[in-house]
């Protein structure tokens, strides 16, 4: 997968059922961040769900500081049916941003499963919908009767959820009877139609955008067909991406559209390329839509423009170019552009200008009044140098001049004097090295003698000998510039071999003046090499002499390479040295390389490489390749070879881990081991097994390779030790053997017997009569261990059950299981004198027999009292309860009035009166209901209802004090109050007297009673108001008194002396 943004994996959409567990996941790799990443999940557009925490959801996160990547999780539990829907995750960090969508889909509810003790029944019911349907168009005088039949109990419940059904279906059929989806998602530049149904078909519906008015353009088109509503987006772009609502009234119905962004891929790949210090690099890509962002790294750093400008990003439609200004030996390594699509990667290299010379300054003889010329070229025409004579720096002058043209410097001096003679030398600037040369003074002094003087050449003016090789590079200019004298003047005759060189051909020219012979080739050739002879004659005589002419050359191509061996990044690169060398020794070899698809070769080095085998590096694994080499002499580089057969670098896997024994006997042996760790980028082919005896060759265990992690080793000498080892082999070869620790002995090793009982056969076994049972227990044991099963003490026989044995595990197998397979069944493995035994309960169950005994006990108003026995077959289990059930006698239609009841007696209420009813009872187990229930013998027949009569209570009550008067002491003039409480039936008259007196008339005193609390008020009372007090209290059946002491004293007045 191709991501270009922060994340290294995204959140996946996903379908889960109702009450399951999801798990979204998203990783961000964080070594190119400065900020730890903050990440939101949304539902839908705008929902951020980390407020949303609790038990349906939860949000983890976790970081890796060995690999540096964050991992976040959002975990959905028990899913519901609204949890379906588009969600959407963001991560930030700083000023870099990335987010994905996903869905979630919910399906419907799942087959309950219950687990009764450790029998695993499945409980399948017919579904809620077909239920509820019938119910829907039932009248209501059937519900009852519909409710029994489906087993439903909570009839006021069930009269509710079909209110609210009905209220639902006739709300949704007036204005949506089918609604859009919660959300649509749809590709850039594509189209997209939104459908709604209406109840009504004349119905005018208004389509909003974020709760805008869309008007109809050409790209958005509003269709009415029927009671179906259309709005079609054509050519969506990032502009749509927004909320959608049909409004009909004042309902609405909306929708979410997603408009996802098609991937960006890279149409034309980046090219390798390699440049001098200095240069100005551009790497360009091409991607497959304008205006897409484009993201560059160099080793896996991303590139910003920084502020020296060191880096300019272009982009021009669908091209974009990554600038170097000046290319520096930091800006080596691997560029690699990203999109959300695909990436590309090619390679820079940047070499130091190495100054080549071209053509060397030779050394000059001349004669006075002529021109001298020194001139070289050299490989770079930005450099400068300088000219020196006997270490002196040369300045021009009226008969010196000094030009650089391009790549040639010359230094030119006219009419040369005698103290011109000397060592001249060209410095180029910046650069180790000199070109030097010696200019020579030839002084001809001719005196004139009346007789005939006869021809020479003198060779030896010129610094050469007759045996001298003059050296010429094949295409430059070859000069032989020869003295000769002689009176009268000679004539010159140049011949190679036995023929007469003219000025014939159009490359040769032949020169003869005073005092000189030259002979110039124009472009020397490979076929002007050879022994030149110049022949001087004039009546006095003749002379002659050879000239050895040697034209060099660059080499031949050397042959196509070939490649030796491939690594990881890495290739070994053979080939043969050229057949000519162009007479110079070959100093060396360049090598240059190339991708299959790409036109740039890339030079690998620039100082010429000695042998004939290189290793070239600093390759991408996985991508094809070719080579070609070039030769280098003292003349110069060949012509290139022919490339290379393609060839991709691939490293071999790492090795593999975990070898170990698995099993051993005294012929075989097992091994298992794990993958290795890294495959790379082909495909792991296999592995191959090998094994040894100390000091011996490795011996292959199997003939080609195996693709399994296990292997068994058979036919082996018993008491052999002998060492294995496995490598992993892809298209690269085998990687590195992983060995065991130490050799092994083969030989059978004792074990001893052991039975692994599974966790669910160490309690009792439950199953119902005709059932499956086919138990396996695995075991171990060498050597294989003698298995017997017994039940009760007894062996088994095999009409009874079937017993299967392995070396390592038995099976138990029963077809039909029957009541008598109940029972205790006891397992034995034995090797010799040792052995382990498990026991396995079984329990075969069955549905119960009917109750006993029913029979009515009691009758009264609207109730039935019953009691029965329990059934004789209990089914081989225990009996879980009863289901009592009522009918009337006139329609004998069965109604439930208890389940699972626990007793063996209940009471049957909410009869109707003057009803005749008879009663039934089914017994229940873990099977279920029994088969026949038991019935009353006789039908009841509830009697009216006579309220019995009781004799009325008499409720009077004589008088009595509850609170009695307690005694007081006032201050005169202040107002008080005496308080008691009383009861009585019926209600008591109450009197109060003062020292026996009857006070009832009297104005100074106010007398209250409230709910049996009495309240005597005095008010403002003086000395004469002190004494007993008495209230009394007469009824019908007695009377009772009460009374106590109230004291009024003065204040105290003080009087001032």
């Amino acid at each position: 997968q191709d991501l270009t943004g922060l994340f290294t994996e995204k959140p996946q959409s996903g379908e889960v059922n109702v009450g399951e567990n999801i798990t979204f996941v998203a990783k961000v790799n964080a070594e190119s961040l400065l900020k730890k990443p903050t990440i939101k999940w949304f539902k839908g557009k705008w929902m951020d769900l980390a407020s949303k925490s609790g038990k349906h959801l939860q949000l983890k996160e976790t970081y890796d500081r060995s690999s540096k990547v964050y991992t976040f999780e959002m975990q959905i539990i028990a899913a519901k049916p609204n949890f379906a829907g588009a969600y959407r995750c963001e991560v930030t960090s700083r000023d870099k941003f990335d987010s994905c969508n996903f869905e979630l889909a919910v399906h419907g509810e799942r087959a309950c499963w219950y687990m009764l003790d450790s029998l695993a029944v499945q409980v399948s019911t017919e579904p809620d919908l077909d239920v509820w349907d019938i119910l829907s168009h039932a009248p209501s005088s059937e519900y009852e009767k519909i409710a029994f039949q489906h087993g439903i109990t909570d009839l006021r419940g069930m009269l509710k959820r079909l209110k609210k059904m009905k209220k639902e279906e006739k709300k949704s059929a007036g204005f949506f009877p089918q609604k859009m989806d919660p959300a649509y998602q749809v590709t850039k530049g594509h189209k997209i139609k939104l459908a709604v149904e209406v109840a009504n078909p004349d119905v005018e519906v208004k389509w909003l955008k974020n709760g805008q008015a869309i008007q109809p353009t050409g790209r958005y088109i509003f269709e009415s067909v029927g009671n179906m509503r259309y709005l079609t987006i054509n050519h969506c772009s990032l502009a749509d991406d927004a909320a959608y609502c049909c409004v009909v009234g004042e309902e609405k119905c909306t929708t979410e559209l997603f408009v996802k962004e098609p991937p960006i891929m890279i149409v034309k790949n980046l090219e390798d390329q390699m440049v001098m210090k200095g240069e100005r690099v551009e790497l360009e890509c091409e991607v497959s839509e304008e205006g897409a962002n484009v993201k560059w790294e160099k080793d896996g750093v991303e590139l910003t423009r920084d502020e020296s400008f060191k880096y300019r990003f272009k982009k021009d439609g669908c091209k974009h170019v990554l600038i170097i200004n000046e290319a520096t030996k930091e800006d080596c390594g691997h560029y690699k552009v990203k999109t959300n699509g695909g990436e590309s990667m090619a390679e820079l290299l940047v070499q130091e200008k190495d100054l080549e010379v071209y053509q060397s300054i030779a050394d000059l003889t001349v004669k006075a009044k002529d021109q001298a010329l020194f001139k070289c070229e050299v490989s770079d025409e930005n450099v400068r140098g300088t000219w020196y004579k006997n270490g002196v720096e040369v300045k021009p002058d009226a008969r010196i001049n000094i030009t650089h043209i391009g790549r040639i410097h010359k230094l030119t001096i006219d009419e040369v004097k005698p103290e011109d003679e000397g060592d001249y030398t060209f410095v180029p600037d910046g650069h180790a090295f000199n070109l030097s040369a010696k200019l020579n003074f030839l002084e001809v002094k001719i005196d004139y003698v009346p007789r005939q003087d006869p021809p020479k050449i003198h060779l030896d003016c010129m610094g050469r000998t007759a045996e001298s090789t003059i050296v010429v590079v094949a295409g430059n200019k070859l000069r032989l510039d020869v003295p000769i004298t002689g009176d009268p003047a000679p004539t010159v005759i140049w011949t190679k071999g036995e023929k007469v060189v003219t000025d014939g051909d159009g490359r040769i020219h032949v020169e003869t003046t005073k005092g000189h012979c030259v002979f110039t080739i124009e472009g020397a050739e490979r076929q002007d090499e050879g022994i030149y002879s110049v022949v001087v004659r004039n009546p006095a005589g003749e002379d002659t002499a050879d000239i050895n002419v040697k034209v060099v050359d660059v080499p031949d191509p050397p042959q196509a390479p070939r490649i030796l061996s491939v690594g990881e990044d890495s290739c070994v690169v053979q080939w043969d040295p050229p057949l000519f060398d162009g007479g110079q020794p070959v100093i060396g070899y360049v090598l240059e390389r190339k991708k299959k698809k790409s036109y740039r070769w890339m030079r690998l080095n620039f100082d010429p490489y000695p042998d004939t085998t290189y290793e070239a590096k600093r390759m991408i694994e996985g991508v094809e390749y070719e080579m070609r080499v070039y030769a280098v002499n003292g003349i110069g580089l060949s012509r290139h070879s022919s490339a290379s057969q393609p060839f991709v670098p691939i490293a071999p896997t790492s090795e593999p881990i975990g070898l170990c024994v698995d099993d051993i006997s005294d012929t075989s042996i097992s091994l298992k081991w794990r993958p290795p760790e890294r495959i790379g980028s082909a495909e792991l082919e296999g592995y191959g097994v090998e094994y040894c005896k100390e000091g011996n060759e490795w011996i292959p265990a199997i003939q080609g390779l195996t693709d399994r992690t296990s292997l068994t080793i058979k036919n082996l000498t018993t008491g052999d030790k002998l060492q294995f080892r496995v490598r992993a082999y892809n298209m690269a070869g085998p990687s590195v053997p992983t060995t065991l620790a130490q050799p092994v002995t083969i030989r059978e090793i004792m074990q001893r017997p052991k039975i692994w009982l599974p966790r669910n056969l160490r309690q009792t076994l439950i199953k119902t009569v005709g059932e499956i049972v086919n138990l396996v227990i695995q075991f171990q044991g060498k050597p294989r261990p003698k298995v017997t099963w017994s039940k009760d003490g007894e062996l088994l026989s095999p009409t009874f059950a079937s017993v299967r044995n392995s070396d390592t595990d038995t099976i138990l197998f029963i077809r039909k299981t029957e009541r008598k397979h109940s029972g205790k069944y006891e397992l034995q493995v034995q090797i010799e004198n040792m052995e382990d035994t498990a026991s396995i309960t079984l329990q075969i169950v069955d549905l119960p027999g009917p109750p006993q005994a029913l029979k009515i006990t009691d009758i009264w108003g609207f109730n039935v009292a019953l009691e029965w026995k329990p059934p004789k077959d209990n089914g081989n289990c225990e009996i879980t309860g009863y289901t009592i059930q009522k009918a009337d006698k006139k329609t004998m239609e069965w109604y439930t009035v208890y389940e699972q009841y626990r007793r063996t007696n209940c009471v049957a209420s909410d009869l109707i009166m003057g009803n005749e009813y008879v009663f039934r009872v089914f017994a229940i187990n873990l099977v279920g209901l029994s088969p026949e229930p038991c019935n009353t013998a006789d039908s009841c027949k509830t009697i009216v209802y006579k309220p019995p009569t009781y004799k009325e209570h008499d409720f009077s009550q004589a008088p009595k004090f509850t609170h009695p008067l307690v005694n007081r002491s006032i201050i005169a003039g202040y107002s008080t109050t005496l308080s008691c409480s009383v009861r009585g039936m019926p209600k008591p008259k109450v009197t109060w007297y003062k020292n026996k007196m009857d006070i009832s008339n009297e104005a100074k005193y106010r007398m209250l009673s409230k709910q049996g609390v009495l309240t005597l008020e005095i008010r403002k009372p003086c000395m004469f108001d002190g004494g007993v007090y008495m209230c009394k209290a007469v009824n019908d059946s007695g009377e009772d008194i009460v009374e106590c002491k109230l004291e009024v004293r003065l204040t105290r007045i003080s009087v001032p002396y």
